[in-house]
């Protein structure tokens, strides 16, 4: 990066950015009491082009968070109710044969499906049968969808949150772990505490409705997106990275015993593009123009934690993948001196 663009993003839009940020988070807190840490990951998801997989128990507000992040980012937003019957047509969109009557003939119209829209909320995702799953991972990837021969361009910015239960699994078609791969985050979204519930009783049982105004419009959000990746990142933030990552895979030289003995499979690199990615999107919402390896720390678990699969072993003990990314943490030295000197690590930098 030249040192004007860096220049421009020191001076300009990492204060703006900022900002916005602090304004959205003003916006969603009207409506959503608590959850600061799942607010924030969604926002570093969509700011980094990524796509989120929530995870939590029903009456948790998750849907009524994504809405309200649509209503302060003025973006279309569209809800899909993910059930055994969905078909990929009809979250996709379908043609139908219409006349034309200025012609008289018939010709074939394509009517576009709910995922037409910036914001998609995927509810209970794990619900629907792997047809239906593969017709949304597909447009999440590709950014299109194909009905017969035709390729329509989706909505851009194009964000996609998908829910899943899970305390309910009769009747569920769980996603694999190769397709959980094409999100970004799996967000656990945790219990309200005594003082937050309380809030959430006294405004749902009033007449409080309050008002969302929107912060950022589509086209800024396309900016922020292009912005993030302009962020600088040092050689020791990106070696950090990959000895968290590359440390998760089971017999490669360098990776610890006690991986080998809890997982069954590790992470690839799309785990170390989402962590960069997601500490520039973090760094710029704080108010920073470069990355730090806290950032890095901070958004290990949400990027990693299905990227990885604990082996039964590890389960009836129970170690969660959490606990596995946890002790990864505090295993991986944080200096660069450290780093660089760490023997295990030096397999890992040399294969």
């Amino acid at each position: 990066m030249s040192e004007s663009a860096e220049s421009n993003l020191s001076t300009q839009s990492v204060d703006l950015l900022h900002s916005a940020y602090v304004r959205l988070q003003e916006q969603i807190r009207k409506v959503i009491v608590g959850q600061d840490d799942v607010i924030e990951q969604l926002l570093i998801a969509l700011f980094s082009q990524g796509h989120v997989l929530l995870e939590g128990v029903p009456g948790l507000a998750k849907t009524l968070m994504v809405s309200t992040v649509a209503r302060s980012l003025s973006m279309t937003f569209s809800r899909i109710q993910f059930t055994p019957d969905l078909m990929p047509a009809d979250i996709t969109g379908t043609d139908i044969l219409q006349e034309n009557r200025s012609t008289g003939q018939r010709e074939f119209r394509f009517i576009q499906g709910p995922l037409f829209h910036n914001v998609v909320l995927a509810d209970e995702i794990n619900r629907t049968p792997p047809k239906t799953q593969a017709a949304l991972l597909e447009a999440m990837q590709e950014r299109q969808v194909t009905v017969g021969q035709t390729i329509h361009k989706l909505s851009s910015p194009f964000f996609v949150l998908a829910t899943q239960n899970p305390i309910e699994q009769e009747g569920t078609y769980t996603l694999p772990e190769a397709q959980q791969d094409r999100f970004m985050f799996k967000v656990f979204v945790r219990y309200p505490t005594f003082d937050e519930e309380r809030q959430i009783a006294r405004q749902t049982t009033s007449n409080f409705r309050p008002e969302v105004q929107p912060v950022l419009s589509g086209e800024q959000v396309l900016e922020i997106q292009s912005t993030v990746r302009q962020v600088p990142v040092s050689d020791h933030v990106i070696n950090y990275s990959l000895a968290l990552v590359r440390s998760t895979r089971v017999r490669e030289p360098g990776t610890p015993q006690w991986v080998n003995d809890w997982l069954g499979w590790g992470a690839g690199p799309r785990a170390v593009q989402n962590l960069l990615l997601g500490a520039k999107a973090r760094a710029l919402l704080n108010g920073r123009n470069s990355v730090s390896v806290e950032d890095i720390q901070k958004l290990a678990a949400p990027v990693l934690r299905h990227r990885i699969v604990p082996n039964f072993t590890a389960e009836s003990e129970g170690i969660t993948s959490d606990k596995v990314i946890e002790r990864l943490i505090q295993e991986t030295p944080t200096r660069e001196s450290e780093l660089s000197r760490d023997p295990a690590l030096g397999k890992i930098f040399a294969t």
